[in-house]
């Protein structure tokens, strides 16, 4: 069989305490074989001949020491000690007695959140209070009990469970309460845990993307080549119009009239059609002259 030196798997957590009073410290320790324990107040042993009253119990890795009604005098610092062939271990914690109360209040409250299938979650609060609350989480109204899966852990004025793996089945309402002979306290958060079914892949999420925007470039290059087309046709139909328009109001040539004698043609008429920029003056030439009849 493998030994294993003692570990404190729960430490002891300091105790403020009104006077009149009970006052508890807890511990959860393992070990193989199973370690023996050993309490000490100040440095001395501690037993119920040496501090009358107080109840001291070891079941199951558990330690617990309880003072039913505590008095200034027990304010001290508290330790204990857990022994076997491997090793030893050792955790201690404070005792304030006090007269004066305070009801509890929370300096950090639950806070909701969503996580995956599997994941581990952590809820934590921290609340004061004198004498120190006593703190208890629920879910959808019933109490939790620390266990393997659902863990209850204290370190100072900081409270958490701990579930190792979650699952669907463990959302809801989760609240915690604080309570002390000076009131109570409570906080409450929503756990939302999705199944792998209800978490889409990032690769489905990558294909759908790149097909939007294959389908958006597409309707885009459609619409500009439709609007290439409907301008040029605009264009064809304008420019068709306008030459149309000219050949319609265009001026036909003017073709001379044929001569109707056998005249000689009009040197004048030359001239002047052929000199319209620069006109010459005209020389007026002379027919000649008929003979006369016999």
């Amino acid at each position: 069989m493998s030994t294993q030196a003692p570990t404190f798997t729960q430490p002891l957590q300091s105790v403020v305490a009104l006077e009149g009073s009970a006052a508890t410290f807890e511990a959860q320790v393992s070990g193989s074989p199973v370690p023996e324990v050993s309490w000490f107040r100040d440095g001395q042993v501690l037993s119920a001949a040496a501090l009358p009253g107080v109840q001291i119990s070891f079941s199951d890795g558990r330690a617990v020491l309880r003072i039913p009604a505590v008095t200034a005098a027990h304010s001290g610092r508290f330790s204990i000690r857990a022994t076997n062939g491997a090793g030893q271990a050792t955790s201690t914690a404070e005792l304030q007695v006090t007269a004066e109360t305070a009801p509890p209040n929370f300096l950090q409250r639950l806070q909701s959140s969503t996580v995956r299938q599997g994941s581990q979650v952590k809820l934590d609060v921290r609340v004061t209070g004198i004498p120190t609350p006593v703190v208890k989480f629920y879910r959808e109204g019933a109490e939790i009990q620390s266990s393997a899966d659902f863990q209850i852990l204290q370190n100072g004025d900081v409270y958490s469970l701990l579930i190792a793996e979650a699952f669907p089945e463990d959302s809801g309402t989760y609240s915690v309460t604080a309570t002390n002979s000076s009131g109570r306290a409570t906080s409450t958060a929503e756990l939302l845990v999705q199944s792998e079914e209800t978490v889409p892949s990032k690769k489905t999420k990558t294909t759908v993307s790149s097909s939007q925007m294959e389908t958006s470039q597409t309707t885009v290059q459609r619409k500009v080549e439709a609007s290439f087309q409907a301008t040029t046709m605009m264009e064809m139909h304008a420019e068709t119009g306008m030459i149309t328009q000219h050949l319609a109001h265009k001026t036909p040539p003017r073709v001379p009239p044929k001569p109707t004698s056998k005249s000689p043609p009009s040197y004048v008429s030359k001239v002047t059609v052929g000199r319209q920029q620069s006109p010459s003056p005209v020389r007026h030439v002379k027919g000649p002259t008929p003979a006369p009849v016999t």
